[in-house]
């Protein structure tokens, strides 16, 4: 694909600076140490750990189209301490301090990104602001003030989430209606293409090579192949997320899911006068249906959420990430929490998959014997994750016993997926619950009953 096709995925890649035209193509078979398959942020920061401890290797990247052009370079810029399985589902499967280490290496996770960003040069516009996630109905505050309770019963403090009322939550980001918030410091904006491709460039000039429009059609054991010629290594690293689901073998493993978003023209300071956001924190609300957004460096707000169709089969095709009714609904949303909005222009809409294990549980490891390395299933919530993943799997790959090595998610196996048409019905009935249940709370004060249902459907 040429480079406006590239820029025209998202916000994202089309502020960043620099060419998008890609990199050479493999064009014979090659032997390597290291062969990685994905040039999104897991690919990357494996690359950039595994070769700062150890030069010598020789590591190979191979991706289908060009660096960050996957969720990589399309999501919310929401560098966040979140993991997709909860503290509560950690603690009752490993235990208290299993739960614990792995939310506190989360929360390091945030301060690793912003470190590596400023030690590298990379300018991805890293803001630690936090995030707050607004309760714009009553059935919220239930819900919010018992997550917060579970989350300090397991030993978290004010200083990672606390409850804001009315008046605070003001102070942060003038929310219409809202009633009260969470907020958490543990989360950055970032400008996300801006990232994926400095890390790109950093990874390539310290020797790694990344060979683009290189699509894997099999990972066959410790051989990757493509079209172009087969790629023999020690260790093979599987860092596809959405696309795991088009891989031959693990068709299964992952849903892709798509999420949307829109970004408004640049805003004049009399529009932030008026609504506050000057710190920069990300922001959400209650929502069973999620939305998200943050305020970009240039004054954008970028907002986006789910309720995009799941496509028979897990296809992932570009025409998907763009869903016009999905946009409509996401501009009516954005209009009712921050009214200002109403009458400013939308400059970009785009969209993109993301990976969703059966058990909505992360993981990443690596099976000696066979040589073969993974992690994803990040669930939306990657940026930060695959920096822990990508330390974890070095240290995996060179055998460093490192704390990281020991954390929950390390070697989990997630169930596979139902065989069609079951996952389609299943994805069906998950988005319908999710927008009944946002419909019943918009009436009554208390969470719908039905909310019970989703978190039992997902396994939480």
């Amino acid at each position: 694909m040429p480079e406006p096709f590239y820029r025209s995925r998202s916000l994202w890649l089309d502020t960043v600076p620099g060419s998008l035209e890609p990199r050479p193509s493999l064009d014979r078979d090659a032997q390597v140490d290291v062969a990685i398959v994905g040039a999104g942020y897991t690919g990357l920061w494996t690359a950039y750990y595994l070769h700062r401890a150890d030069p010598t290797l020789r590591i190979a990247i191979l991706e289908s189209e060009i660096a960050g052009f996957g969720a990589s370079g399309r999501n919310g810029g929401w560098c966040s301490a979140l993991f997709a399985a909860e503290p509560a589902r950690l603690a009752r499967e490993h235990g208290q301090p299993a739960a614990l280490a792995m939310e506190r290496a989360m929360q390091d996770t945030v301060d690793e990104v912003g470190k590596v960003s400023a030690d590298e040069g990379i300018d991805c516009h890293f803001v630690k602001g936090g995030t707050t996630r607004f309760a714009t109905r009553p059935a919220h505050v239930e819900r919010m003030k018992a997550e917060v309770a579970a989350g300090h019963a397991l030993g978290f403090t004010e200083d990672d989430e606390c409850w804001l009322d009315a008046e605070a939550a003001r102070g942060r980001i003038a929310v219409a209606g809202q009633i009260g918030a969470v907020h958490s410091p543990h989360c950055a904006a970032i400008h996300p293409a801006r990232l994926a491709r400095g890390l790109a460039e950093v990874v390539e000039r310290a020797g790694v090579t990344l060979y683009e429009q290189t699509p894997v059609q099999l990972i066959d054991g410790r051989k990757v192949r493509t079209p172009y010629g087969t790629v023999t290594a020690d260790v093979v690293v599987r860092a596809t997320e959405a696309w795991t689901a088009t891989l031959p073998g693990t068709e299964r493993a992952v849903v892709p899911i798509y999420s949307l978003m829109l970004d408004t023209e640049p805003l004049p300071s009399e529009f932030w006068d008026e609504v506050g956001w000057a710190g920069r924190e990300t922001m959400s609300d209650g929502r069973h249906l999620i939305i998200y957004g943050q305020r970009t460096a240039d004054d954008r707000i970028a907002f986006g959420g789910r309720g995009a169709p799941y496509h028979f089969g897990s296809k992932i095709r570009p025409e998907y990430d763009r869903v016009e009714s999905v946009f409509v609904d996401l501009r009516r949303v954005l209009a009712e929490l921050l009214p200002a909005t109403r009458y400013i222009r939308i400059t970009h809409t785009w969209g993109g998959p993301l990976g969703i294990p059966r058990d909505w549980y992360p993981s990443c490891g690596y099976d000696k014997a066979s040589g073969v390395a993974w992690a994803g299933g990040y669930v939306g919530d990657g940026v930060a994750t695959t920096n822990l993943a990508g330390r974890t799997l070095a240290d995996l790959i060179l055998g460093a016993d490192t704390p990281i090595v020991h954390l929950p998610w390390v070697n989990h196996q997630s169930p596979d997926w139902e065989a069609e048409p079951l996952r389609w019905l299943g994805h069906r009935a998950l988005t319908g619950i999710a927008r009944s249940s946002d419909r019943v709370e918009r009436r009554q004060a208390t969470s719908a009953r039905r909310t019970a249902l989703l978190d039992r459907l997902l396994n939480r």
